[in-house]
């Protein structure tokens, strides 16, 4: 192009997929045209630079608690790996479970009252946070009609069937779902249904915070919302924080637990691939993995 000539405007014709080293985007490709951009094209092309613009670098302190911790990743009705994974950790750690304790495995109900009865023999050193499998269950029982479908979908058929509910199918009428919700009421312990709705949302030590989903990462720990720190955050995966904090999660399956960019993943899946995985962070910065396996 001759130098005096004006610089060829832009113009969006396609979308293709470029692959970063983490994480990857849908960026826009262009073609020159010697005519002025479009309004409409103009500002999708704006929209997707700044989207594609480079991030805060990740800060890099370590993860520290203040005492070490075992984080132990969503049980999902698997008992006999929960049990056999608390076995291990060490007798000093503080121990956190990230929710997600029913549906999709067979031992739900046992796993709910398993979980209750070590917190409160131990209140110092066990947490249980709230999973959103856990609000599904509480839906279903405030508001069986309207909000029920979705946790019957998502397991709570296993669940039903672990306290003795009978009868339950993914589809039902409103007056059957009552019906089931009003059973399910009655076949929970005393007490259990008031533990589950208390259970807390976070837990946090030094820098490091424990949750079941995820994260905002362009917002403050102790600005998050409930939502977010149930059901996560699309930008939560993408992108590292850069304030200096870990968060410790499970809710997203990964076939090999990790550490890396401000995360820690625990949900290795265990009602399907026969793994719950505990990270265990030291205050010394150190993180490593134990496994329990059927």
């Amino acid at each position: 192009m001759d130098q005096t000539e004006k610089p060829p405007n832009l113009i969006l014709t396609k979308t293709i997929r470029i692959q970063y080293k983490y994480p990857s985007f849908i960026v826009p490709s262009v073609r020159y045209f010697d005519r002025p951009i479009p309004k409409r094209e103009q500002t999708l092309l704006n929209f997707f630079k700044k989207k594609s613009a480079p991030s805060k670098p990740a800060d890099d302190r370590p993860c520290a608690p203040d005492s070490p911790v075992s984080i132990i990743g969503d049980v999902h009705g698997c008992l006999n790996l929960a049990q056999s994974l608390y076995e291990k950790l060490g007798a000093e750690d503080q121990v956190v479970f990230v929710g997600d304790f029913v549906d999709r495995g067979e031992n739900s109900a046992d796993t709910l009252i398993w979980l209750r009865d070590r917190q409160r023999a131990n209140p110092d050193r066990v947490t249980c946070l709230m999973g959103n499998h856990e609000v599904m269950m509480i839906e279903f029982l405030d508001d069986p009609a309207k909000r029920g479908a979705r946790w019957l979908s998502h397991g709570g058929l296993q669940t039903l069937a672990s306290f003795g509910v009978p009868g339950a199918r993914e589809i039902m009428q409103p007056d059957e779902l009552m019906a089931v919700s009003a059973q399910l009421k009655e076949a929970m312990p005393d007490g259990l249904e008031d533990w589950i709705r208390a259970l807390p949302t976070s837990w946090n030590s030094g820098n490091l915070w424990v949750v079941h989903a995820g994260a905002n990462p362009e917002l403050p720990m102790n600005s998050q919302s409930e939502k977010t720190f149930l059901w996560g955050s699309g930008a939560f995966l993408r992108e590292a924080r850069t304030d200096g904090i870990w968060v410790a999660h499970g809710h997203t399956v990964v076939d090999t637990p990790e550490q890396r960019a401000s995360k820690i993943s625990t949900d290795t899946g265990a009602y399907h691939s026969g793994r719950l995985t505990a990270a265990r962070c030291l205050p010394n910065g150190e993180v490593y993995f134990i496994q329990a396996t059927n």
